[in-house]
């Protein structure tokens, strides 16, 4: 008799667990759900779907004017200076994420060993990943500020020519490199020091007891093993870095000339100054649809590094 008690006691218990705290739980999660979806809805969904709408729109003095169709994505193509613009953002990025990678990779590598004060070099390694990057820019114009600048002065110093960092082409384009890379080097070097302090130590050495030099356990061992990090830190930094805009608004405004000009400032004159916001919507997705189909083409050349199915 006991036991069938008991039996049916455990089965109101099962069944309460199962229907009445499930029940009471629903409306309590959509508490904590509920900001997500107005975050999504609010500040991604609705400007996405705005802009796709006013991107077949025309616009004169800020007005909307009528739908014009795909005009707006037509001249696109015949825009010589959209396509100057976006070259001069190619170049930027190319170089800058390249260098980048290289020190980060470099810096990390030197910061994993032991070597006395590593803990206050790493900070003043990683100080200007905290500044914004309009800051950044105006410290640019005093670093490389022609007549008397730090970077001048150090430069006649060691007996070298006055450089022309900000009224020459090629001298702004260099100066706004450097300075993009003097800021986001030490995001992947973060990102790659995490990584490199997360490998399995026992592999690298039992390499080391089989007579591996460091070099080769490098090159053998610890490369492959960072490799999906890298790819990853690659793909994250070039996505971003073609949203390059701060810096050069700070240091040059797309000068001399349109040296400098790149992509994401064009776009901003295009709906702010010219208020034409149908073409910069046009604009601003040709963009998009460039970084997409880079990144796409890069990923199907490394998902399988992320690919855990046998081959």
């Amino acid at each position: 008799m006991s036991a069938d008690t008991s039996t049916a006691s455990l089965g109101k218990i099962t069944q309460a667990s199962r229907h009445g705290p499930g029940k009471r739980s629903q409306p309590i999660k959509w508490v904590f759900i509920l900001p997500a979806i107005v975050w999504v809805l609010t500040f991604t969904l609705f400007p996405f779907g705005y802009a796709i709408y006013t991107s077949f729109q025309s616009y004169r003095y800020g007005q909307r004017v009528g739908f014009v169709g795909l005009d707006n994505y037509r001249r696109l193509f015949s825009d010589d200076v959209l396509w100057q613009d976006l070259i001069t953002t190619l170049t930027i990025v190319s170089i800058a994420v390249t260098v980048e990678m290289l020190l980060g990779i470099c810096l990390a590598i030197l910061f994993n060993r032991e070597i006395r004060g590593r803990s206050l070099l790493r900070t003043i390694v990683t100080l200007p990943l905290f500044a914004t990057p309009i800051a950044i820019g105006y410290l640019g114009i005093t670093l490389f500020y022609e007549e008397g600048g730090p970077v001048n002065s150090l430069i006649t110093a060691v007996g070298g020519p006055q450089i022309a960092w900000l009224s020459s082409p090629n001298g702004a384009k260099a100066a706004i490199i450097i300075t993009d890379i003097w800021q986001w080097t030490p995001f992947i070097f973060l990102v790659i020091l995490a990584a490199l302090q997360s490998l399995p130590q026992d592999v690298i050495e039992a390499s080391a007891v089989d007579g591996s030099s460091e070099l080769q356990s490098f090159w053998n061992i610890t490369l492959p093993l960072l490799t999906p990090m890298l790819w990853l830190v690659l793909l994250l930094r070039a996505i971003d870095a073609f949203k390059i805009f701060d810096i050069v608004a700070a240091m040059t405004l797309g000068g001399p000339g349109r040296a400098t000009e790149v992509y994401s400032r064009y776009v901003y004159l295009t709906a702010r100054r010219f208020t034409n916001y149908g073409d910069a919507a046009a604009q601003g997705f040709l963009l998009l649809f460039i970084v997409m189909f880079m990144v796409t083409l890069l990923w199907s050349r490394i998902r399988h590094v992320y690919d855990d199915t046998p081959r």
